[in-house]
């Protein structure tokens, strides 16, 4: 990912690559800086200058769209038929007979323990009153994942037997990773109208990277010993792959499969926004526009019932090839039918089943009290983050310090201390030979001054080429420079910085608590213990849901968008930390031991160095999951690139969707390959 033609080494120890960037990051901040009020172009690019290419995408989709229309509402109409056979199937289905066959399936994969959670978790599904909505959403999933599974076993199986097709294919997979699951939407929108085909193909096409990677993955670790001797028994190359590689590849594919599963729920319940379907999903977002918080919060536990036992099924599956005696499967099989033909006309139907209505009152009753004895304690805690937090870094001091807010106005003279004041630490931190650092220090103050949402373009460009050029040499540069330019030019600038703020927020956010609870995971097994059970749930959990939690407390806002970018983001951090930090070499552990380190010193020169490139793989993978969540956070009424998403979806407006859907992308993609870069730099520094 990076250019091993990096910036040749100077003759001046102290400019080192860092340094120059922040210097040269340093002046084109200072140009705009004093160039303020007498070019407004390098503060809010003309219009003049924007291209009308949302205009142009709709006229060019709009043209396409309409000569392939027919063809897809064929397509639309078979589909239907799986769909609505499956569904029957599920609906009309004795209850006890789907919950004995998956406690089967559970016994047959995981022993006791997996047939407990699964009879626990679909008796709650039963007990909450959603056992239809929730058939109806699995009908979509067991419709959608054979086909996300087929498609992307083809596409695994293309890119490792196609060496020239693999990048151009990586790419793809990359992109369709990282463009917002809302962009998906848009397009088959127009293609297929409203309903929950388009849940259907939306979750077939977002599950079907999972899958691909994890076959070429699954395929490329193949032993050679293993395809020689396929090649040795005379097999052709089609009996090679079928009959020796891909059995081999199996456990690394059924990875693929567990993930597909997972993103397919995750994708079947965004869907919902324009399904209108009756499914949970759609409960889900019916319920939290009505603000009925305690139905909301159970229309989501349903959804994480299904995602836990979807999930560990499906990882035991793969991961575990021990199987438990399949004779008690057929037992408890055989027991739930007798149960459901002999007591046929005494079990009461699944929809007249809702023992947790009472809960759910007693819900809603405990928070409206609860909000209203602690509602200024909540108001204090969301105000004082935005107008102390959230707001000086989205429009800097001088537009977020105001006399109502911090009890003084913010003047011309202030902003002059603070940028000196950076200068002058800037200045004495250089001296000390942390050069690089130094020259940081005077850019943060400039982006604390002015707000990441008002910073002018060039030096948000010439800024993160720097960065990119210290990361990953001039390759990367001419990327990250080329996308931004696309963003520009596209009259989507004012909103993507808008995006870069509030996920930049969530991120340093998640790379502080995350990074320490890593730690303390990495030093205390007691901490782990706990930890990890609440990290596992929440990396099951699909994104709409973790927007329930933080309006039943803060309602709408940036604040409650904030929060959940961090639920969701924050596990990477805390898991690759933590992995980071114990899996140090223990000659070196023995060296530092013998040389009479502290468990201190340990821990700063010896641990954290060896965990450094893991770290930052864990914060390349906060920054994709923040991004990710940003999207879904629109429905909450945050702004920026993923209102525009959200706004265009309501609106079918394709052009709007996929432009703002594809800057999202780019924006995912340059932070993806930056962090990458130094991840990649600091391998190769301790000769990993």
């Amino acid at each position: 990912m990076t250019d091993q033609t990096a910036p040749p080494a100077t003759a001046l120890p102290y400019l080192t690559p860092g340094t120059r960037a922040a210097l040269a990051s340093l002046l084109v901040a200072a140009i705009c800086l004093a160039l303020e009020g007498r070019a407004d172009w390098l503060w809010e690019w003309p219009d003049a200058w924007t291209l009308p290419v949302t205009d142009w995408i709709s006229q060019g989709l709009g043209w396409l769209f309409d000569l392939i229309r027919p063809v897809v509402r064929v397509i639309s109409t078979l589909l239907r038929y799986p769909m609505d056979w499956v569904n029957v199937a599920l609906v009309q289905t004795p209850w006890p007979l789907i919950i004995g066959a998956t406690v089967a399936l559970g016994w047959y994969a995981g022993g006791l323990s997996l047939a407990l959670l699964s009879a626990i978790g679909l008796g709650f599904v039963l007990a909450s009153g959603y056992w239809v909505e929730g058939m109806n959403t699995l009908a979509l999933v067991f419709v959608s994942v054979p086909l996300a599974l087929i498609l992307g076993l083809f596409i695994g199986i293309w890119a490792n037997e196609s060496p020239r097709a693999r990048p151009w294919i990586e790419a793809t997979l990359d992109l369709m990773q990282t463009v917002p699951t809302f962009a998906y939407l848009t397009p088959l929108l127009l293609l297929f109208g409203f309903g929950p085909v388009v849940g259907l193909i939306a979750s077939a096409i977002y599950a079907a990277p999972p899958m691909a990677r994890n076959t070429l993955l699954g395929l490329q670790r193949v032993e050679a010993e293993v395809k020689e001797a396929g090649i040795m028994a005379g097999a052709t190359r089609r009996q090679q792959l079928a009959l020796v590689e891909i059995p081999a590849a199996s456990t690394q594919i059924m990875i693929g499969v567990n993930q597909s599963l997972m993103a397919a729920l995750s994708m079947v319940i965004i869907a919902a926004v324009i399904g209108g379907f009756d499914d949970i999903g759609w409960e889900v977002l019916l319920t939290m526009r009505q603000a009925n918080f305690g139905q909301s919060f159970l229309a989501g536990l349903v959804i994480v019932a299904f995602a836990i036992i979807i999930d560990r099924i499906s990882a035991r599956m793969a991961t575990n090839r021990d199987r438990h005696d399949l004779r008690i499967s057929w037992i408890i099989l055989a027991a739930s039918a007798a149960l459901a033909v002999y007591a046929w006309a005494a079990l009461p139907a699944a929809s007249d089943i809702a023992l947790l209505a009472p809960t759910v009152e007693a819900v809603d009753g405990a928070l409206t009290q609860f909000t209203r004895a602690t509602g200024a304690t909540l108001d204090s805690i969301k105000n004082t983050a935005m107008f102390y937090g959230l707001l000086p870094l989205r429009i800097g001091l001088d537009g977020a310090v105001l006399p109502f807010t911090w009890g003084f106005s913010w003047t011309a003279t202030m902003s002059w201390v603070l940028l000196g004041g950076g200068a002058a630490l800037g200045l004495a931190v250089a001296l000390t030979g942390r050069v690089a650092f130094g020259a940081s220090l005077p850019v943060m103050a400039v982006v604390l001054e002015t707000g990441v949402a008002d910073l002018p373009w060039p030096f948000v460009l010439f800024g993160v080429g720097a960065v990119a050029w210290v990361a990953g040499g001039w390759k990367l540069t001419r990327l990250a420079l080329v996308l931004l330019a696309l963003i520009l030019v596209s009259g989507l600038w004012e909103r993507a910085l808008l995006s870069l703020y509030l996920c930049g927020a969530a991120v340093i956010a998640c790379a502080v608590l995350g990074g320490l609870l890593g730690l303390l995971s990495a030093v205390s097994n007691i901490a782990w213990a706990i930890i990890r059970p609440i990290c596992d749930m929440l990396q099951t959990i699909p994104l709409f849901v973790f927007l329930i939690p933080v309006l039943m407390f803060f309602q709408i806002g940036e604040f409650s968008a904030f929060l959940a970018i961090i639920l969701y983001a924050i596990v990477p951090m805390i898991r690759y930390t933590r992995h980071g930090l114990v899996t140090t070499p223990p000659e070196l552990l023995e060296a530092a031991v013998a040389a009479g380190a502290t468990k201190t010193q340990i821990m700063r020169d010896v641990r954290a160095p060896f965990a450094a490139p893991t770290i930052l793989l864990g914060l390349n993978q906060t920054i994709l999951y923040a991004f990710a969540m940003l999207v879904i956070t629109a429905l909450i009424g945050t702004t920026g690139l993923g209102q525009s998403i959200y706004l265009a979806l309501g609106q079918a407006d394709v052009g709007l969707g996929i432009a703002a859907g594809a800057a999202m992308a780019i924006l995912a993609l340059i932070s993806d390959r930056i962090v990458q870069g130094f991840a990649e730099e600091r391998r190769r520094a301790l000769g990993l």
